[in-house]
C-alpha cells in the first residue's frame, strides 16, 4: 500500500490525481514552479515542493530535483500524469534506482514502444496490421526518396521519437520530398535530439481511433473500448468521443483484440493506448502506442464506469485489475471538448493571462476537469489547455445536445479561449453526422493551420 505519492505534473491532471489519492486514503505531494505557486493543484495537495522556475526544462522536466523532492518528503511512488516525463525511460530508471515506484510501464517497454519505427517493427512481427511503410529507420533524404517511391505518394514522413505532431510532414511527390524530409528531420533533431525517421503511406482523410488498455503485473490485459479523436489541430486533439461513429461492431472487436495482443506482445503493464488510423473505406492500421494515461481518459471512464487513475495506482502496488474483460460494458455515449486559452482565428495562438471570473457547467452527466478558479493567472510557459468538458448521455445525439448546453453555460472572463470555436464544431452538420476526419478543421471549418 502506498502512503504518499508525488505527482510529477501540473494543471488539471495533477488535480485529477490528487483527488484519486484522496479517494484511496493516500497522501499527495505537489511539485510546482514559481509561476505555478498559486495553482489549484498546489493548494489541494497535502504537501507541496517548489522545484524551480520558468520553462519546463528548469522545473517539471528537472529529473534530479523531482527525485530529490520525492525522497525528502518520504514518497513511495511518483505519478507522472501525461506529457513532461511520463514517457521518459531515463526518469523511470532514476525512480527505480532511488527506491521509488514509477506509476506506469517499465523503462524497457517505454523504450520499445516510444521509438515509432521500432514499435512498427514489433507490431508487424506480432501480426498487428500496420500502415504500409518502411520496416527500417532512415537517416538521409536520398535513401528515403527511393523508399518513398516504392511505398507510393503521398507519403507521411515521421520522426521515430516524435509526438505531438513534431517531426511530421506530408510529401505529395518526388519533387517536394527532399524539402519535406529535411524539414521534418531538422524538427525532430531540435525537439527530440534524434534525427531517425521513417515513412508511411499517407492515408487520405483518415479517422483517428484509439483503444484504451489496462494491464496488471499478473499478466491480465483488458481493453476498455475505443475513443474517436479525429477532430484535431496541428495533430493536437480537440474533441474526443466514445464509442466512435466511424467503425462497426466487427472492426471494434478486431481493434480491441489487436490492442490486447499488442500489449501482451511487449509485456505491458499499467494504462496505455493503442492508436489506429482508419481509412475512409474502413481499413484500420496500428499507428503508435502511448505508454501513459491519456488526456482524454475521462471519456472512457464515463462510458465504462471505471476510475483509470485509481486502477493505475492499484496496478503499481502490485494488485490485480479490479475487473475482467467480461466485466467491461460500454454504456451510452461520452464526448469531451478541450478548452484552451488560445485564439483559433490566429492559428490557435496561446492567450495566457488572469482569469477574472469563471462559471463551470454542471448537472447530470456533466463533468469538468480543470485547474481554473477566479483570479488564477494562466502562465505563458506551459500548455494552453485549461479545462476538459466531458458529457455522458444514453445516445450520441443526446450527448451532442448536452455538450452544446454545457459549452453554452461555461463562461471564462479575462482571457480568450476556444469555447466559441468548440461550440461551432460540436454543432457543425459534418460532426453531427459523425463524419469528421482529421482534416475537419482545415478542410471543413476552413481554418488555417500550420506552425505558429
Amino acid at each position: 500500500m502506498f502512503h504518499k505519492i508525488l505527482i510529477a505534473n501540473r494543471g488539471e491532471i495533477a488535480v485529477r490525481i490528487i483527488r484519486a489519492c484522496r479517494n484511496m486514503g493516500i497522501s499527495s505531494v505537489a511539485i510546482y514552479s514559481r509561476e505555478d505557486a498559486g495553482s489549484l493543484h498546489v493548494q489541494l495537495a497535502d504537501q507541496r515542493v517548489c522545484i524551480g522556475e520558468g520553462p519546463a526544462k528548469n522545473s517539471y522536466l528537472n529529473m534530479e530535483r523531482i527525485i530529490m523532492a520525492a525522497k525528502n518528503v518520504g514518497a513511495d511512488a511518483i505519478h507522472p500524469g501525461y506529457g513532461f516525463l511520463s514517457e521518459n525511460s531515463k526518469f523511470v530508471r532514476l525512480c527505480q534506482e532511488n527506491g521509488l515506484v514509477f506509476i506506469g510501464p517499465s523503462a524497457d517497454v517505454i523504450d520499445k514502444m516510444g521509438n515509432k519505427s521500432q514499435a512498427r517493427a514489433t507490431m508487424m512481427a506480432a501480426g498487428v496490421p500496420v500502415v504500409p511503410g518502411t520496416k527500417e529507420p532512415v537517416y538521409d533524404a536520398e535513401t528515403a526518396l527511393e523508399m518513398a517511391k516504392q511505398i507510393g505518394f503521398p507519403v507521411m514522413i515521421k520522426a521515430s521519437s516524435g509526438g505531438g505532431g513534431k517531426g511530421m510532414r506530408v510529401s505529395e511527390s518526388a519533387e517536394d520530398f527532399e524539402f519535406q524530409f529535411n524539414l521534418a528531420q531538422r524538427e525532430s533533431a531540435n525537439a527530440f535530439a534524434d534525427d531517425t525517421m521513417y515513412l508511411e503511406r499517407y492515408i487520405q482523410k483518415p479517422r483517428h481511433v484509439e483503444i484504451q488498455i489496462m494491464a496488471d503485473t499478473q499478466g491480465n490485459v483488458v481493453a476498455l473500448g475505443e475513443r474517436d479523436c479525429s477532430v484535431q489541430r496541428n495533430h493536437q486533439k480537440l474533441i474526443e468521443e466514445s464509442p466512435s461513429p466511424a467503425i462497426d461492431a466487427k472492426a471494434r472487436e478486431a481493434m480491441n483484440r489487436y490492442a490486447v495482443l499488442a500489449a501482451k506482445t511487449v509485456g505491458y503493464t499499467n494504462a496505455g493506448t493503442i492508436e489506429y488510423i482508419v481509412s475512409a473505406s474502413g481499413e484500420f492500421y496500428f499507428m503508435e502506442m502511448n505508454t501513459r494515461i491519456q488526456v482524454e481518459h475521462g471519456v472512457t471512464e464515463m462510458v465504462t464506469g471505471t476510475d483509470l487513475i485509481i486502477e493505475q495506482i492499484r496496478v503499481a502496488m502490485g494488485q490485480p485489475l479490479s475487473f475482467t474483460q467480461e466485466d467491461v460494458r460500454i454504456c451510452g455515449h461520452a464526448i469531451e471538448c478541450r478548452i484552451n486559452a488560445e485564439i483559433p482565428e490566429k492559428r490557435f495562438m496561446p492567450c495566457p493571462g488572469q482569469v477574472k471570473m469563471i462559471h463551470l457547467p454542471a448537472g447530470n452527466g456533466v463533468r469538468v476537469d480543470t485547474c481554473l478558479y477566479s483570479g488564477y493567472r494562466i502562465p505563458s510557459e506551459y500548455d494552453s489547455m485549461i479545462a476538459k468538458v466531458i458529457v455522458h448521455a444514453p445516445t450520441r445525439e443526446a450527448a451532442i445536445r448536452k455538450m452544446i448546453s454545457a459549452l453554452d453555460e461555461m463562461v471564462v472572463v479575462g482571457v480568450q479561449t476556444n469555447l466559441d470555436f468548440q461550440y461551432q464544431m460540436i454543432r457543425h452538420p459534418v460532426f453531427v453526422a459523425g463524419e469528421a476526419h482529421t482534416g475537419f478543421i482545415e478542410d471543413v471549418m476552413n481554418l488555417k493551420l500550420g506552425d505558429r
